[in-house]
């Protein structure tokens, strides 16, 4: 499902329309999604928070704190935790504000905070859509990166007949699943306009033309790390060693290799263009010193294999990153995991280190969850509970995009 585990923001503003929201919100929960509703006071004229918060199974948030308990919700927080805000309806009056910079509820002001990219399904009656100061605030918007969803012609609650309906709720879904699968250009995100590297996999070192040394990674963690920095507006370069999984996203452009030689030149190769690297590759630690040409033959009792190390990739972009690169790094660990894993931050000159052990249950190779540990270069700990490997590669790239806002800029 393209929507799973996809973080929306659905704003809701003081329209008619807002009955249409309901279907909406239950279409995108269908679809996986996970919702977080934000209404206007006008909204709630004409649609019940209560109605909301049982479809998406969240409180409906509207203030900037709760009264009874002064539990605050943060702007910022939302803004940089949602894939995508969708508002639908949009009023005229909410628009007009959002192209204003005008931020005098908690939509507003999550929607000028928003890291993510952004949707507006418009709803109001003819004469106000097309009125020219509506247009030009439409025009704004859509200059600024804003989505827009054109309303439907049609009846309209004035007993007018024109352009100003709403998008129906199936569609406007659709038009979504269609940005997340890459068939509409994505202007627009916390990441936009930077280029990251990944790499992926195991190596394979070769003992002879049918032979190897290899591990089990199957790369699906450097695939979803791949894919949410794509959807965050991002250009990747993913290097990736053999693998079965694959990604078409348009903004991924994958460099398939075989070695940890082969990984290493092209890390080296395309690091110095990018805003950052994520290394979440099993490079193999030795290779075979001679590589023979032609198959070995079984007919001995023992083969002897001279290995020498390979590489240190880690290593090698850490010595040539800038002020204003960001640089993390994996440690699968089977013990003494935190000071190892310490021990290599410090080392390969990291920004941060994304901690996991084999120890743990559905953790590492093959499968499609992980239990990790971020650890940053000022010693500040988060430790996850075990989950999908792309809710991991959520919470990996959320870390990124927080350090990214900090970096200095040449």
């Amino acid at each position: 499902m393209i929507l799973k585990d996809k973080k929306i923001i659905l704003g809701i503003t003081g329209s008619i329309a807002a009955y249409k929201a309901a279907y909406l919100l239950r279409f995108l929960t269908k679809e996986a999604a996970d919702v977080q509703v934000i209404m206007t006071r006008a909204a709630k004229e004409f649609i019940s928070p209560v109605t909301m918060s049982a479809l998406s199974g969240k409180p409906v948030l509207g203030s900037f704190f709760e009264s009874a308990d002064g539990t605050w919700h943060s702007h910022v927080d939302l803004g940089l935790w949602a894939d995508l805000m969708l508002i639908a309806p949009a009023s005229a009056n909410t628009m007009g504000k959002m192209a204003s910079g005008i931020c005098d509820n908690l939509l507003l002001t999550t929607f000028l905070s928003a890291k993510c990219p952004v949707f507006i399904a418009p709803a109001m009656d003819l004469d106000m859509y097309r009125h020219p100061a509506n247009l030009k605030n439409l025009e704004t918007l859509a200059a600024n990166g804003a989505y827009i969803i054109e309303p439907g012609v049609g009846e309209l609650a004035s007993g007018l007949h024109g352009k100003g309906r709403m998008e129906e709720p199936e569609n406007i879904v659709k038009t979504i699943k269609a940005f997340f699968s890459g068939q509409i250009e994505q202007t627009k995100g916390a990441l936009s306009g930077q280029k990251f590297l990944v790499n992926a996999g195991p190596t394979y070192e070769r003992i002879d033309p049918v032979r190897y040394i290899g591990n089990f990674s199957s790369g699906k963690m450097g695939y979803q790390i791949a894919e949410v920095l794509a959807e965050k507006g991002a250009e990747v370069i993913l290097i990736s060693g053999p693998v079965h999984v694959k990604t078409e996203h348009p903004r991924i452009r994958v460099v398939p290799v075989e070695s940890a030689q082969e990984m290493n030149e092209e890390c080296l190769k395309h690091f110095p263009t990018c805003q950052g690297a994520v290394l979440s590759a099993a490079v193999a630690d030795y290779t075979p010193t001679v590589k023979a040409d032609k198959k070995i033959k079984s007919s001995e009792s023992e083969l002897i294999l001279q290995l020498h190390a390979t590489e240190d990739i880690a290593q090698n972009l850490g010595n040539i990153k800038t002020k204003e690169q960001l640089l993390v790094g994996f440690a699968l660990e089977t013990d003494n995991a935190a000071q190892n894993a310490l021990k290599k931050l410090t080392q390969k000159n990291l920004d941060f280190i994304v901690l996991n052990s084999l120890e743990n249950k559905g953790a590492g190779f093959g499968v499609d969850t992980n239990q990790v540990t971020i650890i940053d270069r000022n010693n500040n700990i988060q430790e996850f509970a075990l989950k999908s490997k792309r809710k991991v590669a959520e919470d990996i790239v959320d870390k990124l995009i927080s350090l990214s806002l900090k970096q200095p800029t040449s």
